[in-house]
């Protein structure tokens, strides 16, 4: 049964750095596209990073770059996010969803194929 588990997540003050892990099990990353998205409270998900099983990244998000990165490591079977500088509204669930094909952004064609996993919450607040 293919499935993906983030942790990570927590509290941390502004300006701080978290690096959220996405554990394989079930299946091997090596041939999976793995994106990062995210959903604050009241509002739409919206897509962060996503890693190519080539290792080619796309950056859906403005807010991330230069703060976000995201790598993996295929013998470890997972997928990290990197994540520094945070900031107050980068408060949220952070979900990591694996493709077989693509890196899709939000309901862009191929979207509804992503598995997902449960979600880490991050929360930035003094």
């Amino acid at each position: 049964q293919l499935q993906l588990v983030e942790s990570g997540g927590g509290l941390v003050q502004p300006g701080g750095s978290l690096r959220l892990s996405c554990a394989a099990s079930g299946f091997t990353l090596d041939y999976w596209n793995i994106g990062w998205f995210r959903q604050a409270p009241g509002k739409e998900r919206e897509a962060v990073l996503c890693i190519r099983s080539s290792g080619g990244i796309t950056n859906y998000a403005d807010f991330a770059k230069g703060r976000f990165t995201i790598s993996r490591d295929n013998a470890k079977n997972t997928v990290y996010l990197q994540m520094n500088s945070l900031k107050p509204e980068d408060t949220a669930v952070y979900y990591c969803a694996a493709h077989r094909w693509g890196c899709p952004d939000i309901f862009g064609p191929g979207y509804d194929d992503y598995y997902w996993g449960q979600g880490t919450q991050v929360t930035v607040s003094s």
